[in-house]
């Protein structure tokens, strides 16, 4: 049994009623108890926290075949981006029929620096990458002078199976009516015509503009002071690494929702 999740894979009681919002009938209504966990960013402490408050949200409903949905941007800024992305990958990988990891453009940007240093890492670096570094053990000042040395040691102290494993994440993820990606959507656009840049980085009338195909777009990367559920969208970035506050919805078959904050 994986540390921190006796309810989603395993047997529970519950000890208390969970506190959800009322079901509505535009709302996400995904086939299965879905729990979609915002920007985590190298926060360790915050991960192991949601993942109790996501164990006990389904332990008193008593979800059937729960799934967990990470929405990107695992590591950079805060300090403990390694153990974060072994965590993630050993629950995505041990559980991969509950457990659904998306990319997001923090993880893209250090798959860039491994292919191509001298011109994607500077940028990386900038972007909270030199945190992503310290949390590997390496130097950024040493291992950053040379772009080939700095792709080298980032290779060699990845741990085994990561940098594949972050390479094969999804761009989105899909049930019933409610699509996760790292960064939103294009209002405009069908989900299946996206491009990989807007699932990325986002579109620029994405929080100005209501999707008016019937399906909602949880995402991260955007960072709003509190968590939003409506027209279309479910905002879920708030700015954990800095904020403590790290963001998931739970969101049931039946229109239910709710929001859970470390």
């Amino acid at each position: 049994m994986i540390k921190g999740l006796k309810s989603v894979f395993g047997s529970s009681k519950p000890s208390q009623p969970a506190a959800e919002q009322a079901a509505s009938v535009d709302a996400p209504r995904p086939e299965k108890p879905s729990y979609l966990v915002g920007d985590i960013h190298g926060r360790a402490d915050l991960l192991e926290q949601m993942l109790e408050k996501i164990d006990a949200h389904i332990g008193a409903i008593r979800a059937t075949d729960p799934q967990l949905v990470f929405l990107g941007d695992y590591i950079d800024f805060g300090p403990d981006s390694l153990e974060v992305l072994k965590r993630l990958h050993e629950l995505s990988t041990s559980f991969p029929e509950n457990v659904t990891c998306l990319m997001g453009n923090h993880e893209r940007m250090l798959l860039d620096t491994l292919e191509n240093p001298a011109t994607r890492g500077p940028r990386w670096l900038r972007s909270g990458g030199v945190e992503t570094l310290r949390s590997l053990g390496l130097d950024p000042v040493s291992d950053g002078e040379q772009s080939d040395g700095l792709a080298n040691a980032l290779a060699r102290a990845l741990p085994d199976g990561v940098a594949d494993w972050l390479a094969q994440l999804p761009l989105t993820w899909v049930s019933g009516n409610l699509c996760a990606t790292h960064a939103g959507a294009d209002p405009y656009r069908s989900l299946e015509t996206q491009s990989a840049r807007i699932l990325l980085w986002g579109h620029p009338e994405l929080e100005s503009r209501a999707r008016v195909d019937g399906n909602w777009i949880a995402y991260g990367h955007h960072r709003v002071t509190i968590p939003y559920l409506g027209e279309g969208r479910v905002a879920l970035n708030t700015g954990a690494h800095e904020t403590g506050k790290l963001v998931a919805c739970a969101c049931l078959p039946d229109g239910h929702f709710d929001f859970l904050m470390t």
